[in-house]
């Protein structure tokens, strides 16, 4: 039974896509089975993998609103793992869910199918709309990216009141994978003073992984590559690989060849 993880935070620029693909890419390095699954209509997740959003023939959009098979979405990527590609016809999915029975569970009905993976990673849209509940109902658990400054505190909470308001009312599996810090500067004073706040706070909740600033992590991209096929060496690519170890110690048992 693959471990669904959705990648989630209301505020923009946070590296949340960057955290999808990398750790996406990471784990299945690592040996895991890995869907990616873009839920954001500017499609960088789709474009990140290496797959050109503008000329995908089936998209997010054609599983969620007319149930097109996951066999032939899936495109596989340089990476290892698989994507469902988005593009901008997922706006108009938002708009269209509304009008559709069960609409806040298309996503979980979609991924019944996703039987031949180790992890989903959900990669969400920057707000707290339909498909961002989309996918807080079928995760298993929420993976929070966060840059440590005072106004990303503020979104955190509103974030934490939307995914236990989940669980109360539709997911009571939901779980907060974890908090993790990204474009990470050391030498920053307000960084150490958050991130010091998040670990009082939150305690375990929170990775031992940063994930620090890095110009080959915001390269990547615009090659279509993850940062671990971009430059292996760099200082993204090792954190992200270190983030995919926490991940896999807590659900893959040690001595498997998975």
């Amino acid at each position: 039974m693959a471990r669904t993880i959705a990648v989630a935070n209301q505020k923009g620029g946070v590296g949340k896509t960057t955290t999808s693909v990398n750790l996406s890419a990471s784990l299945a390095l690592s040996g895991s089975r890995v869907l990616l699954v873009d839920l954001d209509p500017q499609g960088n997740a789709t474009m990140g993998s290496g797959v050109d959003k503008s000329t995908v023939e089936r998209s997010t959009y054609d599983w969620l609103i007319d149930g097109v098979p996951l066999a032939e979405l899936a495109v596989k990527c340089h990476g290892g793992y698989e994507v469902v590609p988005s593009n901008t016809d997922l706006t108009a999915a938002e708009v269209e869910l509304l009008q559709l029975d069960n609409r806040e569970r298309r996503l979980a009905e979609c991924l019944e199918a996703a039987v031949d993976y180790d992890f989903v990673i959900i990669d969400c849209p920057p707000s707290l709309n339909i498909l961002t509940l989309n996918a807080l109902l079928a995760a298993d658990s929420v993976l929070i990216p966060m840059q440590c400054e005072y106004y990303a505190l503020e979104g955190l909470s509103a974030l934490l009141e939307t995914v236990e308001g989940v669980k109360q009312s539709g997911n009571p599996k939901l779980a907060i994978e974890g908090l993790l810090r990204t474009m990470y500067d050391p030498r920053n004073s307000l960084t150490r003073d958050v991130s010091r706040q998040l670990i009082q706070y939150f305690g375990d909740k929170v990775f031992r992984t940063v994930i620090p600033r890095n110009v080959r992590l915001a390269e990547a991209p615009s090659h279509g590559l993850p940062a671990i096929l971009y430059d292996r060496q760099s200082r993204g690519a090792v954190a992200y690989m270190a983030l995919a170890g926490e991940i896999r110690r807590k659900y893959v048992p040690s001595g498997t060849g998975e």
